[in-house]
C-alpha cells in the first residue's frame, strides 16, 4: 500500500531539504608586500553594516539531489511494473443463501408423504388396542394427583392451531422461506417417522376408560380406507370429529407440533419482539399440559415427544449454523442417518440465514414499469383529479419497494 500510494501521488513528491550553510570569515585579512589587503577587481567591498553572505554547501546540495533522482526513479520503476504488485483476496460467493425451491418440493412431498403413512399406521394399530375390559389403563403418577377436564383437549388443539397459523403467516412473509420451509418440512416428516416407529412397535392401553374408540374393522380392507381418507381430511384433529380411533399414544403428535411450532417462531423472528416470543411460550406450554389434564395421553408419551422435537430441531440448526460441524471427520451430529438428506438439503447454505421479511409474492417485471408510470402521473396530477385506482396501484408500489 505504500508503494501504490507513493505512485498515485507523484506529482506530489516534494523531498525534505535541509542545508546546512556556514561561512567562515579569516580572523585578519591577507597582507601582501605593500602592506594593502588582496581585494579581488570583480567583487565590490562590502559595507560594513551587511551581513555576510552565506554560501551553500555544494556537496550536500549534490547528495540530495542523487536522492530526489533515485526517488523518481523508484517511482517510475513501480509504476512500470505495477501490475506484478498483486494482493490474493478470496472470492466471495455470488449466492451464498440460494432459494432452490424445487429441494423445497421434495422436502414438501416427504412431509406430506410421511404424514399420509401415519394415518396408515394408525389405522392398523388400532385393530390391536386391547379392549379397556381386558387391559385397563396403565398407572401413571400425573392421572393420580390430577383429575381429567374434558375441555382441556379442545384447548390443547385451539393453542395449536393458532400457532400452526402464526408460523405459517411468518413463514410467507420471510425472505428466504425456501430454505426455512424445507427445513420445517424436514423435521416434521422426520419426527412423525419416529412416530409411526414407535405407535407400531409397542401399542399402549387407552390412558383412561372415557375414551371413545371407533370398532375394529379386521379384514374390511373398504372401510380401513375411509377411515384413512376421513382422517386425512380432518387432520386428525378431535375438534373436526376425525379422530375416533386409538392406539396412537407413544408419542404424542400434538406435543410435537406445539413444540415444533414455537420453535421455529422463536428462531426466525427478531430478538426485539419478546412479547410475541412469550405469548407462543405459554400457548405452547399452556396446550401441552393441557393434554396431560385432558388424561388424553400418557405422561411418558407427552416426555417423550417433547425430547425428540427439542433435540431433533436443535441437532439440526446446529449443522446448519457451523460449518465446522458439517464434515464427518470432525463431529458426531454428522453420524445421524439423516446427514445425508442434510447435506442435500443444505449443500449450497454456507452461511446462517437472516431474519428478514419480504412480501410473499414479487410482482411481475412487466408489471412494474406500469405501476410506476401511474405512480408518476399520480404525483404530476392534481389530488382531487387522481384515479382510485392510479392511488391504489401506487400505493401498492410503494409498499412494494419499501418491503423488497
Amino acid at each position: 500500500m505504500a508503494a501504490e500510494e507513493l505512485i498515485n501521488d507523484r506529482g506530489d513528491v516534494r523531498p525534505h531539504v535541509e542545508v546546512d550553510v556556514s561561512t567562515e570569515h579569516p580572523a585578519t585579512p591577507l597582507r601582501v608586500a605593500n602592506g594593502n589587503p588582496v581585494r579581488h577587481a570583480s567583487t565590490p567591498p562590502s559595507p560594513p553594516d551587511s551581513a555576510p553572505e552565506k554560501q551553500p554547501d555544494c556537496g550536500k546540495l549534490s547528495s540530495l539531489f542523487k536522492q530526489n533522482q533515485l526517488i523518481h526513479s523508484l517511482s517510475s520503476g513501480l509504476r512500470r511494473h505495477c501490475d506484478y504488485v498483486k494482493i490474493a483476496v478470496p472470492e466471495e460467493r455470488a449466492d451464498s443463501l440460494p432459494a432452490e425451491w424445487w429441494k423445497t418440493g421434495v422436502a414438501f412431498l416427504y412431509a406430506l408423504f410421511v404424514l399420509v403413512f401415519t394415518t396408515v399406521i394408525i389405522t392398523v394399530v388400532h385393530e390391536r388396542v386391547p379392549d379397556k375390559s381386558v387391559s385397563p389403563p396403565l398407572p401413571d403418577k400425573f392421572f393420580d394427583y390430577v383429575d381429567r377436564v374434558a375441555w382441556a383437549f379442545t384447548v390443547t388443539e385451539v393453542n395449536g392451531l393458532i400457532l400452526c397459523g402464526l408460523w405459517l403467516v411468518q413463514l410467507l412473509f420471510l425472505k428466504h422461506k425456501a430454505i426455512v420451509g424445507r427445513r420445517c418440512f424436514f423435521l416434521i416428516g422426520t419426527l412423525y417417522m419416529y412416530r409411526c416407529v414407535t405407535m407400531y412397535i409397542t401399542t399402549l392401553p387407552v390412558p383412561g376408560k372415557h375414551m371413545v374408540c371407533a370398532p375394529k374393522l379386521y379384514n374390511d380392507s373398504t372401510g380401513k380406507i375411509w377411515r384413512i381418507l376421513g382422517m386425512i381430511s380432518g387432520g386428525g384433529l378431535s375438534l373436526t370429529g376425525s379422530h375416533l380411533m386409538c392406539g396412537d399414544f407413544l408419542y404424542s403428535g400434538h406435543t410435537v407440533m406445539l413444540t415444533l411450532s414455537y420453535l421455529f417462531i422463536k428462531e426466525y423472528s427478531p430478538r426485539w419482539m419478546w412479547w410475541y416470543h412469550w405469548s407462543c411460550w405459554l400457548l405452547s406450554a399452556s396446550g401441552v399440559v393441557c393434554i396431560l389434564v385432558a388424561h388424553e395421553h400418557y405422561s411418558v408419551d407427552v416426555v417423550i415427544g417433547y425430547i425428540a422435537s427439542t433435540r431433533t430441531f436443535w441437532w439440526y440448526h446446529t449443522m446448519a449454523h457451523t460449518q465446522a460441524l458439517r464434515q464427518p471427520p470432525s463431529s458426531f451430529l454428522s453420524r445421524t442417518w439423516w446427514s445425508p438428506v442434510f447435506y442435500f438439503l443444505e449443500r449450497n447454505v454456507h452461511t446462517a440465514v437472516p431474519i428478514t421479511f419480504s412480501w410473499p409474492v414479487t410482482l411481475p417485471s412487466c408489471c412494474r414499469p406500469r405501476l410506476l408510470c401511474l405512480h408518476r402521473r399520480s404525483e404530476l396530477k392534481p389530488r382531487a383529479a387522481v384515479r382510485p385506482s392510479s392511488r391504489s396501484c401506487s400505493v401498492f408500489l410503494l409498499l412494494d419497494e419499501t418491503f423488497t
